[in-house]
């Protein structure tokens, strides 16, 4: 995990990669759970029997699983330090390239694309490659917008 002593030192960072996070198997307790908390409850989620002769082969993690994995799998890769609190503001841009079969490892690697002054702290945006190990494609690839907050 990369520290940054302040924000000053994060925003020379800015247009580099920070690095990647550990590998995190997507099991199917996971999806079913994400399914209850959703309401989702697609069968190419939840149906591990229908989903044998589907088009995947097995139940996929949903997408927004995916995604929402994103501030656990970025504590991994960086931390700053002097903050008071560091608040999810939302994402520009977000894309599910290739399902993410249940069983599968998923790891991030973080590009920090810009730090900026906002109303309350500073605004980091920063492109998000989420994974699949021995997959070319990558499961999500988001812009994810936090605020930092001293």
């Amino acid at each position: 995990m990369k520290t940054f002593d302040g924000l000053g030192e994060l925003e020379k960072a800015v247009g580099t990669h920070l690095g990647y996070s550990g590998w995190h198997t997507i099991t199917q307790e996971q999806i079913d759970r994400f399914a209850e908390a959703t309401g989702d409850r697609q069968w190419i989620h939840v149906d591990p029997v229908r989903a044998a002769t589907g088009p995947f082969g097995t139940t996929v993690a949903h997408g927004f699983l995916t995604l929402s994995l994103l501030p656990m799998l970025a504590g991994e890769i960086y931390t700053v330090e002097g903050l008071s609190m560091g608040i999810n503001y939302g994402a520009n841009k977000v894309r599910f390239p290739s399902p993410v079969p249940v069983g599968s490892r998923l790891r991030a690697g973080i590009e920090l694309i810009a730090l900026t002054p906002a109303t309350m702290g500073y605004q980091a945006v920063s492109k998000v490659t989420v994974e699949i190990e021995g997959v070319s494609k990558p499961a999500c690839v988001a812009e994810s917008v936090a605020v930092l907050v001293p």
